[in-house]
């Protein structure tokens, strides 16, 4: 298929229209077959759950475009479990993940003269969500929802590469002690929107969050997992805890850095006052696969990791080179993270 008349390098990472979307409906207890549609926009009523009582969750992953020409994404059967996840806790009905993995497939074939070539260092940016779609006005879940899943080409989320970033220590929690800090539902990045803004605002790039009942562990990010590289440079270690987001791009990045670089993979307790002990810092996701961290703000007293604010870790490199080489075709993948599309 021809692909559409862009410029691929001048891309940002924001939203451009596509041909298609996917749209299921679910009503009267049981979801439609659903439809590639071309209509992008959604009319709902003023009272639907979403509206009124935050009834959402969504996902996020890409397509790529390989070094021998096939379209694929990567791991999309784990962003369909943990959608599944999400909706049960939030009382929506789960799409079921082979579902959803043949949605994405189905919508990615669709749009693919937007998918962008090899080399130009743009993807394929794929957005699936569900929300209450009829009017709610009492507190209590919706009765019909819908599932929807557009996807958009985006450029790379750091022009001219990657620069280590500023994060300060949030006085603000991320999410409850035992509440919803695990799934990926709109109100958990809702509650950061105003924290990033004032971390801008004073010269800082994100927040990191400390765990919300003892604030002396480490957590994430406003919207991203956290990694951390050892002084001897030979382990990755990342917070475990029952309120952060599973990350599908950190739990890729253990398995590398044990299978292909040799490393130690740690996933434990990380307490701030070690955090000082590390060589190298980094902010795993979707978007960016790995942001460096080269400095942390507590309140005035800064750690400073020794892999400088000038450029990415040389083990944080190696990761994260390593990884885009698996998604991009360059590099083995291990069985079942790559799913063909075309």
């Amino acid at each position: 298929m021809e692909k559409k008349n862009i410029d691929w390098s001048s891309l940002g990472f924001g939203y451009h229209k596509t041909d298609y979307r996917f749209v299921a409906n679910y009503t009267n207890g049981a979801w439609d077959e659903g439809a590639l549609i071309t209509d992008d926009m959604i009319t709902m009523s003023e009272c639907a759950g979403v509206l009124q009582y935050a009834q959402t969750v969504f996902e996020g992953l890409k397509a790529y475009t390989t070094e021998d020409g096939r379209i694929v994404t990567f791991r999309p059967d784990l962003n369909g479990e943990r959608l599944e996840s999400s909706a049960a806790r939030l009382e929506i009905p789960v799409f079921p993940k082979e579902r959803f993995v043949d949605a994405v497939t189905r919508l990615v074939k669709a749009n693919e003269a937007y998918v962008p070539p090899y080399g130009s260092g743009a993807t394929l940016y794929i957005r699936p969500f569900m929300f209450g779609i009829n009017p709610v006005i009492g507190v209590k879940p919706a009765d019909d929802y819908q599932f929807r899943i557009f996807c958009t080409p985006v450029g790379p989320y750091f022009k001219g590469g990657a620069k280590p970033i500023t994060i300060r220590i949030s006085d603000v929690d991320r999410a409850a002690p035992h509440g919803t800090g695990d799934i990926k539902a709109g109100l958990n990045y809702a509650m950061s929107i105003h924290n990033i803004m004032d971390a801008h605002r004073k010269g800082f790039d994100e927040n990191l969050y400390l765990d919300p009942q003892t604030r002396t562990k480490i957590e994430e990010t406003g919207g991203a997992n956290i990694i951390f590289i050892s002084k001897d440079q030979k382990t990755l270690v990342t917070p475990k805890s029952n309120s952060i987001l599973p990350s599908i791009t950190r739990r890729s990045l253990l398995y590398v850095a044990e299978h292909y670089l040799g490393m130690k993979a740690e996933e434990r307790e990380i307490y701030l006052d070690e955090v000082k002990d590390f060589a190298e810092a980094g902010l795993c996701g979707t978007a960016a696969v790995i942001s460096p961290v080269g400095k942390i703000v507590d309140h005035g007293k800064e750690i400073c990791f020794p892999s400088g604010m000038d450029e990415m870790g040389p083990v944080t490199k190696k990761l994260y080179d390593t990884l885009t080489g698996i998604q991009m075709g360059r590099i083995e993948a291990p069985q079942g993270w790559i799913h063909p599309i075309c």
